[in-house]
């Protein structure tokens, strides 16, 4: 059995029985669970219909979230990208931003959404994946098998560093995505379990202190772009990754690093939103205009 104590212990376990990372926790969460792997296959294949529904959700012209604040960002990202033919990232990157601040505002809007692995964080790992399904083709099976990657390796990060705003800052909700989509990217396009590893660190690296500091509280402003900045995190990590470009400080240092970055923040940089742009003026005045004085 796994225990996902670290992500050298998974690439080393993958690499000895010659599989990929998803095909080695597929068998592993079914023999501890008791359960076929074509019941975990088929729960985990809900689960991306339920990010697909998701962005399809967020990216309508009149999504508004609960507070009034957000809104509509998914449909303007995506509006823009067929005026402008992609603008300056290019038409694929632009509808992938456009999927992740569709589910981010999903959330914001008390619609469905998968937590993965929070719900500040959510659309990171649709915004990737579902853009590879529908622009580029890649299989159902394939993706939904990677989401196994994904959660491998986000199980390792909340057992060694902490997925909660409140824990670790925004680094340990929106970096922790970033890394498991790295990962769940550069397996898909047929890199190394290493290389999977390396995508991850890589992208924890570059979120590495990421402050938590939602206006009013709520789980919009900053957070919505933010799930933009971890998507593109994600691509350019996985990338890096699979171009032979390695993180240098190990995957499993990387992941201690957040922890101890995170249990150094003060408590006002951590989803109490006591300081950052909450405590801006004008982020105080969007609490007022919500909340009154």
């Amino acid at each position: 059995m796994l225990k996902y104590h670290s992500l050298k212990e998974l690439v080393s376990a993958a690499e000895n029985a010659g599989l990929t990372i998803s095909r080695l926790v597929l068998s592993d969460q079914a023999e501890s669970m008791e359960t076929a792997p074509e019941q975990l296959y088929e729960t985990m294949r809900n689960s991306f219909e339920v990010m697909k529904k998701a962005v399809q959700t967020g990216q309508a012209k009149d999504q508004r979230s609960m507070s009034g604040l957000t809104g509509g960002e998914g449909y303007a990202m995506k509006a823009y990208s067929e005026k402008n033919a992609g603008g300056l990232c290019g038409p694929f990157m632009t509808r992938a931003i456009s999927r992740a601040l569709a589910v981010a505002g999903c959330n914001a809007s008390m619609g469905r959404i998968v937590a993965a692995p929070t719900a500040g964080s959510c659309g990171i790992l649709p915004g990737c994946l579902v853009s590879l399904y529908e622009d580029r083709n890649f299989s159902e099976k394939d993706i939904v098998m990677s989401m196994f990657t994904a959660g491998a390796f986000g199980m390792v990060i909340a057992n060694n560093a902490g997925i909660a705003g409140a824990q670790g800052g925004c680094q340990a909700e929106c970096g922790s995505a970033a890394g498991m989509a790295a990962a769940a990217l550069a397996e898909l396009m047929g890199g190394t379990p290493q290389q999977c590893a390396d995508a991850c660190a890589i992208a924890i690296a570059s979120q590495l202190g990421l402050v938590c500091d939602p206006v009013a509280g709520l789980v919009e402003i900053p957070c919505i772009k933010r799930n933009v900045s971890g998507l593109m995190v994600a691509f350019s990590s996985a990338d890096m990754a699979l171009a032979g470009i390695g993180p240098k400080i190990p995957p499993d240092e990387c992941i201690d690093a957040m922890r101890e970055v995170g249990n150094a923040m003060p408590a006002a940089l951590k989803e109490t939103a006591a300081g950052g742009l909450a405590a801006t003026p004008t982020g105080l005045k969007l609490r007022e205009q919500v909340f009154g004085k």
